[in-house]
């Protein structure tokens, strides 16, 4: 084995301790989300604490729906190394407005579907409300 890969964790390894994909893992890596890693002499990924710690809260971060802009913002917060907490909560604050109005338009979403739902009676006429509703709905929308 690779001495130096004794010294790091494989990509598989720092999937499995922050429960995300390969793949993701690659693609941060390749939008500057995540730092490149080292490598081997075999040319194998070899991460550390700091990959683990920063995809981390990567992923937290997405989860709570921060997009990969918002957290580019953070991060360049944290990595240019004079961030206040002021500075992380106008990002917090902006993001949770786009939050606010999201779950707006799905509560909205929700009135109209649970409206066009009530409409139908179930059995097996050609003329379904619900398809009715829904084509009304998109020709309102292109008027």
């Amino acid at each position: 084995m690779d001495s130096s890969r004794q010294h790091g964790i494989s990509i598989g390894d720092l999937s499995m301790r922050t429960e995300v994909n390969i793949e993701t893992i690659r693609y941060y890596e390749k939008v500057s989300l995540l730092p490149a890693p080292g490598r081997t002499e075999g040319r194998h990924r070899v991460y550390g604490p700091a990959h683990v710690a920063r995809l981390t809260f990567v992923r937290r971060s997405r989860e709570l729906g921060f997009s990969l802009e918002e957290i580019r913002s953070l991060l360049r917060l944290v990595d240019g190394g004079h961030s206040s907490c002021t500075d992380v909560q106008a990002v917090t604050l902006e993001h949770l407005e786009d939050v606010r109005k999201k779950m707006a338009d799905l509560q909205r979403l929700e009135r109209t579907l649970s409206e066009v739902a009530s409409r139908c009676q179930g059995g097996s006429v050609p003329d379904c409300p619900i398809v009715e509703a829904l084509y009304a709905l998109a020709h309102g929308a292109e008027t």
